[in-house]
């Protein structure tokens, strides 16, 4: 007999035969007993579910939009996640060019506007000048009008 570790994941020392192993305390297990399933529980669900989806009115809109499936009813009662995930990701897709369309043209009509109001002579700057001058014409005429009202207050006083 010789004195060796059990195994090698602990410091502890047994004795056992280097040719029977199961003279370790360690080593060796207690026999495993089937577990037994009473009669009064129902019985057990499988373990899986089959892969799909059952895609909503809008999820069906996004399938026909995509170009999936020719009409609604087409569609089965489920389907993929990863064919509802490309139908989505392709609808992404359109969205996105139809906002760069959207945006370029946008750009294109402030360009044609922007020439337009500088072929008639219009500019942030003129207009904004022009708006200070009646601003000041204004406050002048208001400043009079005072200035008027006041005289009349001190001549009626005054007599």
């Amino acid at each position: 007999m010789e004195v060796t570790q059990c195994c090698f994941h602990c410091d502890r020392k047994c004795v056992f035969h280097v040719d029977n192993p199961i003279n370790c305390p360690l080593l060796s297990k207690p026999p495993v007993q089937p577990l037994t399933v009473p009669s009064c529980l129902p019985a057990p669900r499988p373990g899986f579910k089959l892969p799909g989806y059952r895609p909503s009115p809008m999820d069906q809109r996004i399938l026909v939009w995509s170009g999936r499936y020719k009409t609604p009813d087409q569609i089965p009662d489920l389907v993929s996640f990863e064919t509802l995930d490309a139908a989505r990701n392709k609808l992404r897709v359109k969205a996105c060019y139809g906002m760069i369309v959207i945006t370029i043209l946008a750009c294109l009509i402030t360009v044609i506007m922007g020439k337009r109001a500088a072929g008639r002579n219009e500019s942030l700057t003129a207009l904004n000048m022009e708006k200070k001058a009646r601003w000041r014409e204004e406050a002048k005429i208001a400043r009079e009008e005072e200035a008027a009202a006041g005289a009349v207050v001190l001549a009626e006083k005054s007599q």
